[in-house]
C-alpha cells in the first residue's frame, strides 16, 4: 500500500530517534555494568532492547507503506560521565521521542493514516512509562542523594 510521503518522512525521523536511543541506552547499560551498578545495568539493557523493538515496528510500517527505512541515520548521541548525568540525557531523549510521536499522531489522523496512528500510539504509551521510571530515578537521588541511590543500584 502506498503510503503517504509525509507520514513516510515522520517514520523514517522517529526510526532514527530509535536507533539513537538504542546506542545511547546501550551504551549507558554497559557503563553501568562496568561500575557494578546491576539493576541500572539490567533497567538500560531493558530500555533498548525496547527501542529495539520500537525500531523493528517502525521498519515494518515503512515497509508496508512501500517506504524504504533509512537505517543509516543516528541523531546526536549523549552519553553521561555519571549516572545522574545518563539519567538526566536519557530524560531530554524521551522527552523529544514523546513530542515527536505527538507530533506522528497528529499527522497520521490529519492524513486518515489509523493504522500508522495505531502504531504510534501504542510506542507512545511504552515512551511515557520509560519517562516516568527515568523521573523516579532523578526524584530519588534529589530525595536521598546520588551516593545513596547508587548504594541501591548495586547488585
Amino acid at each position: 500500500m502506498k503510503g503517504n510521503q509525509k507520514i513516510i518522512d515522520k517514520l523514517n525521523d522517529l526510526l532514527a530517534d530509535e536507533l539513537t536511543a538504542i546506542n545511547q541506552y546501550m551504551v549507558h547499560s554497559e557503563m553501568c555494568d562496568n561500575w557494578g551498578y546491576e539493576k541500572l545495568h539490567k533497567a538500560d539493557e531493558k530500555r533498548a532492547i525496547d527501542e529495539m523493538r520500537h525500531a523493528e515496528k517502525l521498519i515494518a510500517r515503512l515497509l508496508f507503506l512501500e517506504g524504504t527505512p533509512i537505517v543509516s541515520k543516528l541523531n546526536r548521541i549523549n552519553i553521561g560521565a555519571a549516572v545522574e548525568a545518563q539519567h538526566r540525557n536519557d530524560h531530554v531523549a524521551e522527552s523529544d521521542a514523546i513530542a515527536s510521536y505527538n507530533d506522528g499522531i497528529r499527522m497520521a489522523v490529519e492524513v486518515g493514516d489509523n493504522g500508522t496512528r495505531e502504531l504510534l500510539e501504542s510506542i507512545l504509551r511504552e515512551e511515557e512509562a520509560h519517562i516516568d521510571w527515568i523521573e523516579a530515578q532523578l526524584d530519588q537521588i534529589d530525595q536521598m542523594g546520588v551516593q545513596n541511590y547508587l548504594v541501591e543500584q548495586l547488585g
